[in-house]
């Protein structure tokens, strides 16, 4: 087997490590691409390639969210994951933990550790990598990586919910949820949302977006309902599917174009939050991007006077 050979049978894993420490699609594809050409320049053969990929890989993400964090400090408005709507890794005997640690809320609490802590805890709690692995690649002791984890983990089990809900519930509760939406039903929305979920949108200054979020079911429930009848009627779609391994949607214009995501939160029996990402620079990798600032001018303008 060639170089090559070996490093696409691996790819899917090395994207699947980076995106999960760097939280963005365009740069785990960058860190990959990295990753390949260091791995073509090495003038020795790895004993482990994955092992090897895999810190090389990891080093260079970390890297990547070193220089990141100041970014993401100065970001207009609240700050997401660019969405994910398939993650190219897959493992029957971990897909919980590889679902999960994708989610947008999953991803938001890895942004809370540093970017040492969330290599770790990604390395050793979602891909079940050895201590002396994770030691490799993050250039340091074993017993310093196990003090890691154990930071890691008490950080990410302090913002968990406590009860998360099965994917078959989730899924039937995301399809009432988008049949409620379409026809603008404030009671069938209101009766599924939590009473204190928040709806809340990543625009980076780019787009509209819900910066501070608008709170509350009924607040929410009014909202949705009145944004559904005047997307229809500018030929917008939505497409319901499964974004960052939660139910969502991806919203589209009359011509196809990316508009949004929205990924759903779900607990106890009903959504806890709405997150949409707007920022068309975090779209690109979904399809081609529509104008949102566009869309949303002609939706006004679409609107009844009983609107």
């Amino acid at each position: 087997m060639t170089r090559a050979e070996e490093f696409e049978g691996l790819r899917p894993l090395l994207f699947a490590i980076a995106y999960r420490i760097l939280g963005s699609v365009s740069e785990a594809e960058d860190a990959v691409q990295e990753t390949w050409l260091r791995y073509e320049a090495s003038p020795t053969q790895p004993t482990s390639t994955k092992a090897f990929l895999s810190a090389v890989v990891t080093r260079i993400s970390i890297d990547v969210l070193r220089s990141a964090r100041l970014r993401r400090e100065e970001y207009v408005g609240q700050w997401f994951p660019e969405p994910l709507l398939t993650d190219p890794y897959e493992d029957p005997a971990r897909s919980a933990e590889l679902a999960d640690s994708v989610s947008m809320a999953a991803l938001l609490l890895l942004e809370r550790l540093t970017p040492l802590e969330r290599a770790v805890f990604v390395l050793r709690e979602v891909f079940g990598f050895g201590f002396p692995e994770v030691a490799s690649a993050v250039g340091r002791s074993e017993t310093a990586c196990r003090q890691l984890a154990v930071r890691a983990r008490r950080h990410m089990d302090a913002g968990r919910p406590r009860f998360e809900a099965d994917r078959r519930e989730r899924e039937e509760l995301a399809e009432r949820f988008f049949d409620a939406f379409r026809e603008g039903d404030v009671d069938g929305l209101r009766e599924l949302l939590a009473a204190d979920v928040q709806l809340v949108g990543d625009g980076g200054g780019k787009a509209p977006q819900w910066a501070r979020g608008i709170i509350g079911a009924e607040n929410v429930a009014r909202v949705l309902a009145a944004t559904s009848p005047r997307l229809v009627r500018i030929g917008a779609v939505v497409e319901p599917r499964e974004v960052n391994g939660q139910p969502g949607a991806i919203f589209r214009d009359r011509d196809g174009k990316v508009i949004n995501t929205w990924t759903l939160d779900v607990l106890d029996g009903r959504i806890q939050a709405i997150r949409s990402v707007m920022n068309p620079d975090k779209l690109g990798h979904v399809g081609p991007v529509a104008d949102a600032w566009a869309v949303i001018r002609e939706a006004n303008q679409a609107r009844r006077p009983t609107d």
